[in-house]
């Protein structure tokens, strides 16, 4: 019973290999994991290839492969004459390229759209590469002192004052409008029975504080006065807002123990402010005037799309932090501000902004229309961007902020330094979702009679030289092209800041 030979096994034959692994890696693992895993998924597949193939090989022969490529006039892009079916008409773009670009801006000066493009890539592309230094200072630039070049190389002119003369010009002129109001309300009451004494009242009031703001005045008038009799008026006005500007920053530091620095850094400001001056010309009238009714093309698409974007994010970081106020002014007046501009069209917006505006506003009072556009775009993204904002605050717990105020910050820099950064990393694939909207919709100028890209290329089309079959379809591949790789550039480059931003929570 105990024999091992009778409780023992031997096997006698080889056990048979196993079959080899299915492959996960790789093309053919990709293909059998992603693509091929399940009779649905490999139906879809088929699909998506079909489709890709019946879109994609047209789309290459028609901007490729039969395209013509030289050409003097639309007698090249016909048909009859390629002796092929013809595809895209690039001679087309090529001729009208300066009128896509530039619009009507003025041949010799379209060196100075050059430049500002050129000092916008030098500004923005440091400002974009997360390991370069000098942040601070390369946001203050771009975001400061590159609008105001900008204005100046775009649309040229001079200045005729700095910030005395502008100071004076604007408080005198808020003086004569308080006192006007005041003497109209007096004039108003006075016939008016009963609660005409509020209005006689108030009237006597405003005249009483406007006339004390033209008292109060006089010092300025004076210097103002003293400034233009000058043979070199605007260097006196601006060596005058220097000191001024530089004592004042220097006291409100700590003066004669802490105030050098800001005195300092006032001052090179200022330094860099006069260089530009000088550079530009503005004492001698500056630059030739290009008015704004010339810009056109990519350049408008540019400005108005830029502008829009950098100016709404601080109209709605604003209006998110008063829609949370707890004070109840500034919280109804952000839900009524936020709830008007999203209520109304971005059209409406821009034929308020550029026909019903003027008739509001004094005679002798006049804004560009182009500016009027920019003011309506920013004021209108701004709204969305507030409520985009106000969710990544409402994700940011309460403790932060506890914290913060724990640790003595006050609301402001509790906010700007701990409650603000994170929310609005939170937040950037929906604002960045609102920026490709707005730089899409730059498009929409055209109804007000500012010719963006689009309306450029619409302008181009009338041109009976260039009319072709395919002329119509050339043009709108080619802008198609330019507004999706600026798009997608804005949307891989949230991807890459989202990801760097969100490293320590993978790790």
């Amino acid at each position: 019973m105990n024999d091992p030979a009778a409780s023992s096994f031997v096997r006698t034959n080889l056990v048979p290999e196993r079959p080899a692994p299915v492959r996960t890696t790789g093309f053919i693992g990709f293909l059998r994991t992603r693509l091929f895993n399940t009779p649905g998924n490999a139906l879809l597949t088929i699909v998506c290839v079909l489709l890709l193939w019946f879109v994609i090989v047209p789309l290459v022969r028609f901007l490729l492969i039969d395209a013509i490529w030289e050409g003097r006039d639309r007698a090249a892009c016909l048909a009859e004459n390629a002796g092929h079916p013809v595809g895209a008409c690039w001679p087309f773009i090529q001729a009208k390229f300066t009128q896509l670009i530039y619009g009507f801006y003025p041949e010799p000066e379209r060196w100075r759209v050059n430049l500002t493009f050129a000092l916008a890539a030098a500004l923005l592309l440091p400002l974009l590469i997360p390991r370069i230094p000098a942040k601070t200072l390369n946001a203050g630039l771009f975001f400061l002192a590159f609008p105001v070049v900008a204005f100046f190389l775009l649309h040229g002119g001079g200045l005729d004052g700095f910030g005395v003369s502008w100071i004076t010009d604007f408080l005198t002129g808020l003086a004569d409008s308080v006192g006007d109001a005041g003497r109209g309300l007096a004039n108003l009451g006075g016939g008016i029975a009963g609660i005409g004494i509020v209005f006689v009242l108030l009237g006597k009031l405003l005249a009483l504080l406007g006339t004390g703001l033209s008292f109060l005045l006089q010092p300025l008038v004076w210097l103002q006065a003293q400034i233009q009799a000058s043979g070199q008026p605007l260097w006196l006005d601006f060596a005058c807002t220097t000191g001024i500007v530089s004592l004042v920053l220097f006291f409100l530091n700590g003066a004669f123990r802490t105030g050098w620095r800001a005195l300092m850094i006032s001052v090179a400001i200022f330094v860099g402010i006069g260089i530009v001056m000088a550079l530009l010309h503005l004492d001698r009238g500056g630059l030739p005037i290009v008015s704004t009714r010339s810009w056109g093309g990519f350049l408008v698409t540019l400005v108005v799309s830029v502008t829009g974007i950098v100016a709404s994010m601080p109209v709605g970081m604003a209006l998110a932090l008063g829609r949370r106020a707890s004070i109840p002014l500034i919280r109804v007046f952000s839900v009524a501000f936020i709830e008007f501009w999203r209520g109304v069209p971005l059209i409406t917006v821009l034929f308020f902004a550029t026909y019903m505006l003027p008739l509001f506003l004094p005679g002798n009072f006049t804004v560009d229309g182009l500016i009027r556009v920019l003011i309506g775009v920013a004021l209108f993204t701004g709204a969305y961007n507030a409520e985009v904002i106000r969710g990544g605050l409402q994700a940011i717990p309460r403790g932060q902020s506890e914290a913060a105020k724990a640790l003595g910050l006050s609301y402001w820099k509790s906010t700007s330094l701990v409650v603000m950064p994170q929310a609005l990393r939170h937040v950037i694939p929906s604002l960045v979702n609102s920026f490709i909207a707005l730089f899409k919709d730059t498009t929409l100028v055209l109804i007000v009679s500012i010719f963006d890209l689009l309306g450029q290329l619409r302008a181009a089309f009338a041109d009976p030289t260039w009319a072709t079959p395919t002329t119509l379809f050339t043009g709108f591949a080619f802008t198609g092209i330019i507004y999706f790789v600026f798009c997608f550039s804005m949307s891989r480059y949230s991807l890459f800041v989202e990801h760097r931003l969100n490293a320590h929570r993978r790790s």
